[in-house]
């Protein structure tokens, strides 16, 4: 088998070291963000980009008539936007990054969002850059070799300084040849169907029930009760190509043509030569068939961020138009290959009075057709009553606020006045 070039590389004492060093350092702007404002259309096409029809995201006339009285974004949406004007990293702060983690892979591990603040249509949405927070080195569950687990956290904000949004991803850069060499990998095999099971996945399709404007009370919750199941699936590379319409192409820029010779130019390392020659995307890992099989997998693989917005649209539309989705936490456990089906379920774990008043916590899971939670969490939903009228949104913490007055500030005219102060 022909081994795909700049794929095998190891993790080295010095790569660890400099990631321990750009802990609480905000990285500035390297590509421009897909979506510059959450118009209209770009908020649509995101939610187009997972496959959720809530008219919330979409119609203007609908979504007038909802306590938000004016079309809002999906929760997720600030993964495709936020102007980023972070200072310029110094030079010695610029070598922590250059180059890092080459020829391993770099895989989505979980995430921890905190909502606080809806964008709307036109909105302007601004972050702090992307900050790492943690880096620790742990045995690779890839089937051993070396691994670095990381978490960054981005902060988004609204002039003149409301906290929008608080995101937390969590990857693991790990060597790709033990995963190659993975039994856990090599024992899948492409999934397939017969007429008889895709007729029962349409079924569920069917079945979705989104709540929309009927207001779910918490006081009609009952621990164990279970939120209508969404399916997502089986996986083609149609969903890989929607995702990328709404999301963009993440954060190195990848794109066709001049775009492409551009990065090549800037960051070589980010392409490799395909078996004709072509120099082309590592990211292609998500679509190419021979590139998964060279690697050690059954397929090419979905992106961790589709999965979250999958579990979003689950509890969008349990919890309908009035409540406010507050907390989500989640873990990656497995792949989600091209040919997979999965489930995203959830049930009420305990109905509360919480600081922000009441609440609703889930615990929630995804599914795939061979009985494997490839994904699992928890979320806490702030849900309207019959007796105290409608949830209110939740306060963010007072250091969560100056941040995010600090975010807004970066790129404005009187920032240099305090910056000299």
């Amino acid at each position: 088998m022909t081994e795909p070039t700049g794929y095998y590389a190891r993790i080295s004492d010095d790569e660890v070291a400099r990631a321990t060093r750009q802990i609480g350092i905000p990285q500035p702007l390297r590509n421009p963000e897909w979506n510059e404002v959450a118009d209209r259309t770009a908020i649509s096409q995101f939610a187009f980009g997972y496959g959720d029809d809530n008219p919330l995201w979409y119609d203007d006339a609908y979504a007038a008539r909802t306590r938000w009285r004016g079309r809002i974004a999906p929760p997720t949406f600030v993964i495709s936007t936020g102007i980023n004007e972070t200072p310029p990293l110094a030079d010695d702060e610029r070598d922590l990054f250059r180059g890092l983690f080459r020829g391993v892979g770099r895989y989505f591990a979980g995430a921890s969002w905190r909502f606080y603040r809806p964008i709307y249509a036109d909105q302007h949405v601004y972050q702090g850059g992307r900050e790492v927070v943690e880096v620790e080195e742990r045995p690779s569950r890839l089937g051993g070799g070396r691994s670095v687990r990381d978490r960054f956290r981005i902060v988004y904000a609204t002039a003149p300084g409301d906290v929008v949004v608080t995101r937390t991803e969590t990857y693991v850069n790990a060597e790709r040849g033990a995963n190659r060499d993975s039994e856990s990998t090599r024992r899948r095999e492409r999934a397939r169907y017969t007429p008889e099971q895709i007729a029962a996945i349409d079924a569920d399709y069917a079945a979705e029930d989104r709540r929309g404007a009927e207001p779910r009370f918490i006081e009609d919750l009952r621990p164990g009760d279970a939120l209508t199941p969404v399916v997502k699936g089986p996986l083609t590379v149609l969903d890989i190509i929607a995702m990328h319409m709404g999301i963009g192409f993440g954060l190195y820029g990848f794109g066709p043509s001049r775009y492409a010779w551009h990065l090549r130019r800037r960051a070589p390392a980010l392409y490799t030569e395909d078996e004709y020659g072509v120099p082309d995307s590592v990211q292609r890992i998500h679509w190419d068939e021979q590139l998964a099989a060279k690697l050690g997998h059954p397929a090419p693989f979905d992106y961790g961020q589709m999965r979250m917005c999958w579990l979003t649209h689950l509890l969008t539309n349990w919890m309908g138009d009035d409540a406010w989705l507050f907390a989500v936490d989640l873990e990656a456990r497995g792949f989600n290959y091209v040919g997979d089906t999965h489930w995203c379920r959830g049930e009420v774990t305990a109905v509360t009075i919480g600081d922000h008043g009441p609440q609703a916590e889930i615990a929630f899971r995804a599914t795939n057709q061979e009985g494997e939670d490839t994904t699992t969490g928890t979320a806490v939903v702030l849900l309207p009553s019959r007796e105290h009228g409608l949830s209110r949104l939740p306060v963010p913490p007072p250091d969560l606020a100056d941040r995010a007055v600090r975010i807004v500030a970066q790129g404005s005219a009187s920032n240099a006045e305090i910056a000299r102060a």
